[in-house]
């Protein structure tokens, strides 16, 4: 078993980098190893000295939520001397480090695996001229390497998401939202350039999430005429009344001749051509900064513990691999296979082999291009030609990422030729035939709106309800139905269904896209809404964490939840909060006792705040402000107490960039295969999600056999799993150099 690690962030900085690095020590430390820190990268590792220090548990508290990364990066020429990598296996030797952890991009990587590989040339070499380390040399025969995806261009392969990415995508999409308010002012044109120098993903997954208007990305293949399409398209949405306009343009993006392409020129080549006024912003590094988002956050943790779990419960593993999650499973993939995999997919760019280049992407990034290439099209390919019409509702309680889900559902069938109708407050409207048509420009502005547009609700349904819902059936020409929403909706629908034998005409095709900030529903690893809910949590926190100088307090923060307790559990890991009650595991008067006496422990070491989260149905008796008053009492007035109970802020605000990209796979799916049942004269229910990173989709029926109905959540909860890393992770735990702090 390995005894010493070494943690280091080298290459750009990136969002989370932090949180990883807090992960990989916290976890090392919890399981008995020495950690050290190497700041500026492989600059430090070459510099040595103070640039290479044990890190202590309370280095790295107070961390998570700080962009960049404290540890430090920098360039370092020296490092690509052979001279320069054996004055670094130097350094490592003189300390004994028997693994390394490299969190950063595809140089970052290479770099280590390249020491990794010299390793027994420079041991050799050094154990000649330093007798001194002779016992390092004969303990560490080999540099174990494990290395952490982080880039916000996402051009990694071995994981589907890298540790920055979301941060990034969300500045890019907020960006592009605030723009586009300024943009409908003045009715103006912008082109927007974000960063991907190899990789479109950045740019792909905004124009997807934004609804723009057109986009230009490394990937796609561009004819010698390529400005004539883009010019036809945005000037007829201009003429069908789209009067502003996003052009979104990867740094990466080339003509056809291979050259790169400057996004000045494209606003110049619109403004001239069209005659239209036409600003350009370039974000620039803007992307980088800032906060990391929860996703990012969780996804640190999940690298971060699995790196330092694989080192220590594998030791005859001599291992050089990255860390990655692919499919929401985390995976470990030997370094030479995403380097050189990476390197292909760069080689195929330059040699124009376009579609090989998508192919490597993955998946998802080829599903969202298709879709992108579809939805940014001024008109739908197809005219209405007397199908039927498609009704869409939205209902229960409102998620942010509804409107989304209901933009690209409509414009997916739109496109197919079918007319689509929005059914008002759920069920209502097709009760009383309050239905309104969808047009296509209309809905591509609908992809940043919170809530839902149509409006939602809790209705409960009546026997005469559905006599007047078979009706309007009838009378609207109605073939088929999208329903997105949550739990209570699920179950309408399974009512629907009993209806038939009594109403022939409900005998219609249904698709359920699952929308809940709880994340409750059965058929889905995650819904629509809950990373919106997640982040608001997690950014409330963060704010309760800014106020730790001014005295000590333990803070017990209530989220939402119902029986679920996804919320709870996700942004105790993404806070760093120190402990999290849920519904799943419950509360028993032991633990309170044990968390009393911990709380207290903790406040006479030193530390000054201490957060709780509580789901809100965590127990029937020991609610939020029992919990409070519990705390109090036993405090002695050596700390306070408070309580925050977030409420509907959690609902709040524009859908994420996540929430928006998981409405539009999901919905468009669902839409495609909604008309195959309309074409088949199939009455499916079917009800759709992402699981294990894949859209797939079941009978309802089967979808409900999934869930805990007692309790209203699925019987199997795959973010359980992280559950004990709450504890690991940010326990009060003195450590054998007498650490103590934590956060």
């Amino acid at each position: 078993m390995i005894k010493t690690l070494a943690v280091m962030t080298s290459g750009g900085d990136s969002p989370g980098m932090n949180a990883a690095v807090r992960a990989v020590v916290r976890r090392a430390l919890d399981r008995g190893l020495l950690v050290y820190g190497i700041y500026c990268g492989y600059d430090g590792l070459l510099r040595g000295g103070d640039l290479i220090r044990p890190l202590r548990w309370q280095d790295v508290g107070n961390v998570m939520q700080r962009g960049g990364t404290f540890l430090g990066t920098a360039r370092c020429e020296q490092f690509r001397t052979v001279e320069g990598r054996r004055r670094a296996v130097e350094n490592i030797l003189e300390r004994g480090i028997e693994a390394l952890v490299v969190i950063g991009g595809d140089g970052s990587l290479t770099g280590a695996l390249l020491l990794s590989n010299e390793w027994p040339e420079h041991v050799e070499k050094i154990a000649s001229s330093r007798r001194d380390l002779q016992p390092m040399v004969e303990r560490i025969p080999a540099l174990r390497i494990m290395g952490l995806p982080g880039s916000i261009d996402n051009d990694l392969s071995g994981t589907d998401m890298a540790i920055g990415v979301d941060t990034a995508l969300n500045h890019i999409v907020r960006a592009i939202d605030d723009l586009s308010s300024t943009a409908a002012s003045h009715q103006r044109t912008f082109v927007i350039e974000t960063m991907g120098r190899n990789c479109g993903y950045l740019a792909l997954a905004a124009t997807l999430a934004t609804g723009a208007s057109w986009m230009l990305i490394p990937e796609c293949s561009l004819e010698l005429h390529w400005h004539r399409r883009m010019l036809e398209c945005l000037d007829n949405a201009r003429k069908l009344g789209r009067g502003h306009q996003m052009v979104v343009i990867a740094e990466g993006a080339r003509h056809p001749d291979g050259l790169r392409m400057e996004s000045g020129e494209v606003r110049k080549l619109i403004a001239e051509k069209l005659g239209l006024e036409v600003r350009l912003t370039v974000l620039g590094h803007v992307q980088r900064g800032g906060p990391p988002s929860a996703f990012d956050r969780v996804l640190s943790a999940r690298l971060g513990v699995a790196a330092v779990d694989l080192l220590v419960d594998q030791p005859h593993v001599l291992h050089q691999h990255m860390v990655g999650v692919i499919k929401n499973r985390v995976v470990a993939t030997p370094l030479v296979d995403v380097i050189e995999k990476s390197r292909e997919i760069q080689r195929l760019l330059e040699t124009g082999d376009f579609p090989k280049a998508r192919q490597l992407r993955g998946e998802a990034f080829a599903t969202m291009l298709e879709l992108v290439e579809a939805l940014t099209a001024a008109s739908p390919s197809k005219e209405s030609a007397g199908q039927g019409k498609v009704v869409i509702l939205t209902g229960g309680a409102d998620s942010p990422g509804m409107n989304a889900a209901l933009s690209i559902a409509a414009r997916r069938l739109l496109d197919c030729g079918v007319a689509v109708l929005g059914s008002r407050d759920e069920f209502d409207g097709l009760v009383h035939g309050e239905l309104t048509d969808l047009e296509w420009n209309d809905l591509a502005g609908w992809m940043g709106r919170p809530s839902s547009d149509i409006g939602t609700a809790r209705s409960s349904q009546i026997l005469e309800d559905f006599g007047k819902i078979a009706e309007n059936i009838t009378k609207f020409d109605i073939k088929g139905i999208v329903a997105i929403g949550g739990l209570d909706t699920y179950r309408h629908l399974q009512r629907f269904t009993e209806m038939r034998a009594d109403f022939p005409e409900l005998n219609i095709p249904v698709v359920l896209i699952p929308a809940s900030i709880d994340n409750n529903l059965p058929g889905s690893d995650l819904c629509v809404g809950s990373d919106t809910a997640l982040n608001n949590i997690v950014e409330s926190v963060d704010k309760i964490r800014d106020t730790a100088g001014a005295t000590r307090r333990a803070f017990i923060v209530e989220t939402m939840g119902k029986e679920c307790g996804f919320l709870a559990a996700m942004a105790a890991l993404a806070a760093g909060a120190d402990k999290a009650y849920l519904p799943e595991t419950g509360i028993g008067l032991a633990e309170l006792n044990r968390d009393v006496s911990e709380l207290k422990e903790s406040f006479e070491s030193g530390n000054r705040m201490v957060i709780y989260m509580h789901n809100e149905n965590a127990s029937h008796h020991y609610t939020t402000d029992f919990l409070r008053r519990l705390l109090e009492e036993e405090s002695k007035d050596e700390f306070e107490v408070r309580s925050v109970v977030l409420g509907h802020v959690q609902r709040g605000g524009s859908p994420s960039a996540f929430d928006r990209i998981l409405a539009g796979r999901i919905s468009a799916f669902a839409a495609a295969s909604l008309l195959d049942l309309i074409k088949n004269g199939s009455n499916d229910v079917l009800a759709f999600g992402l699981k294990e990173g894949a859209v797939t989709s079941c009978p309802l029926s089967e979808a409900l056999a999934q869930l805990d109905a007692p309790h209203g959540r699925p019987k199997d909860q795959w973010f359980m799993d992280l559950f004990p890393y709450i504890h690991s992770l940010a326990k009060n735990r003195p450590s054998r150099r007498g650490d103590t702090a934590r956060s």
